[in-house]
């Protein structure tokens, strides 16, 4: 049996994530002493490693909670499909990982790439997953209504729609030297909010959230600054500038 402060150190979590995992029923003790001291056995580690799993693949906790409370809930077949999806996620790191290579050598140049170049290693579903991660944070009827409006999209129009997004930061690109409050980086700014009607129509606000998450979210900035050291940045200025006109109109 081990204790809270045992099973914090040994997986990497804090005592807090612990607690909070058994207020919300996700991770119950093995047992409570008459202390109240909470101990875990060797079924509540294993329950454990597959919360952590979970969260690695970004599940929520309440959906985490559904799918391991369901009765046909096997750990070890849980276990082949992480060894599938991480060994997934491997493969595409490696291909991001010689994008970031072969650009950081283009912007040191000491080699050339082209447009596409930049953005190898970007698939279909990670492209749909970024356009749908902000929204999360508000309705989940309007990111099921998403996934249903990209799944109706044609494997053509999804090409084309991804086609059209990757342009959007091209000029974007383009025009920083203009500055974020030129006509041209609104025009960009503009672009870039039509596109988004493809997957779902964000109101200013959400607007905002999406440019400071390209900034402050990890995943998202490291993207971006494959493309440009200055995009995200960029970005959020210009959105920023854009919120500010058409709320004072």
């Amino acid at each position: 049996m081990f204790t809270v402060k045992q099973l914090s150190q040994m997986a990497g979590v804090t005592p807090r994530t612990l607690h909070h995992y058994d207020d919300i029923g996700l991770l119950k003790p093995s047992q409570v002493g008459d202390n109240g001291y909470r101990y875990y056995g060797e079924e509540a580690l294993l329950k454990l490693q597959q919360i952590m799993f979970y969260r690695e693949l970004d599940f929520p906790l309440d959906e985490i909670k559904k799918l391991m409370g369901r009765r046909d809930f096997d750990v070890l077949k849980a276990l082949e499909t992480h060894k599938e999806s991480l060994s997934r996620q491997m493969e595409r790191t490696k291909r991001l990982l010689v994008t970031v290579d072969n650009t950081i050598q283009y912007i040191k140049g000491e080699n050339t790439m082209s447009e596409k170049g930049l953005f190898e290693g970007f698939s279909e579903e990670e492209q749909e997953k970024y356009a749908l991660e902000a929204e999360q944070l508000y309705d989940p009827e309007t990111v099921r209504e998403s996934n249903r409006k990209w799944k109706a999209y044609s494997a053509a129009k999804k090409e084309a729609i991804m086609a059209e997004g990757k342009q959007v930061y091209q000029d974007m690109i383009a025009v920083m030297p203009k500055g974020a409050d030129s006509a041209e980086a609104q025009a960009v700014v503009e672009h870039w909010r039509k596109h988004m009607d493809y997957f779902w129509t964000p109101n200013l606000g959400q607007l905002l959230d999406l440019a400071n998450g390209y900034n402050d979210d990890p995943r998202f900035k490291a993207n971006f600054d494959k493309m440009h050291p200055k995009l995200a940045e960029f970005m959020r200025e210009a959105v920023k500038v854009y919120v500010g006109k058409k709320r004072s109109k």
